[in-house]
């Protein structure tokens, strides 16, 4: 089996704005990324390409492996339908067989605590047991690439502990991680490598350390340059 890889050439998206990102060309091969950037860099837009939840206006993506995102746990689910139909819906979705579906079942419904309830209408759940569902199907399946805006840890403090945990396994089991994150602890726990993308383009691309000293640093500039514009006009 070939080990998972992203390919992305001259990949571009345009807005009616005029903002545009791209274009784009880059190889994510197995290992941990930090997608860095300033909010409204084109982050969330390129995490939404890589995911196949938009499609580019000019360029490809070629993607070799079966990836996974958890951009919108909740995508996807189906209030009519029972917790188990919607185990079944949300597995086949993502390119899962019955089989593996079926062997993950029971696991899915003991982590949400959905007991008797599996078998009624989601829409009768109180939001709790909806969210509890969601993170429990999101984080089932071993994922070969696996695509994140900020860390999902959600629910009280009883379930929070068991969501971190969980998410923790599910991360060490992916062989590419891409992870948009303004958390340097989590970062530096997780990612080996650093792309900065600046105005939809990508600026730098290195060692997590070393870019997101240089990315905080020019943070930290434009925090002073606007908070005091004579100082930069002098």
């Amino acid at each position: 089996m070939n080990p998972p890889q992203l390919t992305l050439d001259a990949l571009t998206v345009k807005y009616p704005s005029g903002f545009q990102v791209g274009p784009i060309t880059e190889r994510f091969g197995p290992g941990r990324y930090h997608l860095a950037g300033a909010n409204g860099s084109g982050k969330t837009t390129l995490l939404q390409v890589l995911a196949e939840i938009m499609v580019p206006d000019a360029g490809t993506l070629t993607i070799e492996g079966r990836s996974t995102n958890l951009l919108n746990i909740n995508l996807g689910m189906q209030p009519g339908a029972s917790a188990d139909r919607n185990i079944t819906l949300r597995g086949l979705a993502a390119g899962h067989s019955l089989t593996e579906i079926q062997k993950r079942r029971a696991e899915i419904v003991a982590f949400a605590q959905l007991g008797e309830f599996a078998h009624m209408p989601v829409e009768t759940y109180s939001a709790g047991m909806r969210m509890r569902l969601n993170y429990a199907i999101a984080t089932a399946f071993e994922p070969e690439i696996l695509i994140l805006d900020e860390w999902l840890s959600t629910g009280d403090i009883a379930f929070r502990e068991r969501a971190t945990n969980r998410m923790n396994q599910f991360v060490d089991q992916a062989g590419i991680l891409i992870l948009a994150s303004h958390s340097h602890k989590l970062l530096k726990d997780n990612c080996n490598r650093a792309i900065w993308l600046d105005q939809g383009r990508i600026r730098a691309d290195g060692d997590v350390d070393t870019l997101w000293k240089a990315y905080a640093a020019e943070q930290k500039k434009r925090v002073a340059d606007d908070t005091n514009p004579k100082a930069t006009a002098s």
